[in-house]
């Protein structure tokens, strides 16, 4: 009975050790900075004339750029963000890549993604596709 008692102490212990998955970010780590795209699903994005980035202002405003512009409000829970009215330019870029960004980007914002911010780099995932960022001021 000793044994088993302590064990379930120690699991108990350990238990509150662990990362729930939800990612921690709050809305004020995020506000007034800046973060430009380094890779896409583990490969590198070239930064062409205008890098992708994404930024956040006041009261979570999120704006940024892959191809076209976009902006919106955005709202973070329980480690998800999401912009569920966001508006975007409408060009259509000479880089395959970039225009695969601004399908992913608005995915992404508009259903939720995951982020999470650790130091310098900002990453949002989904289950399909995860984007990390390296913040730049």
């Amino acid at each position: 009975m000793k044994k088993l008692s302590a064990l379930c102490l120690l699991s108990l212990a350990l238990t509150g050790c662990v990362n729930p998955g939800k990612a921690s970010v709050q809305p004020e780590q995020l506000e007034g900075h800046r973060f430009v795209l380094e890779n896409v699903d583990g490969a590198a994005v070239t930064p062409g004339a205008v890098a992708p980035e994404i930024r956040f202002g006041e009261k979570l405003a999120v704006s940024g750029v892959m191809c076209n512009r976009f902006s919106g409000e955005g709202k973070l829970s329980e480690g998800e963000l999401k912009v569920k009215e966001m508006t975007m330019t409408r060009k259509l870029c000479a880089d395959a890549q970039r225009n695969e960004l601004d399908q992913a980007i608005t995915t992404m914002l508009r259903q939720g993604a995951q982020v999470d911010l650790t130091e310098d780099q900002l990453t949002l995932a989904t289950a399909e596709k995860t984007l990390m960022f390296k913040r730049v001021e």
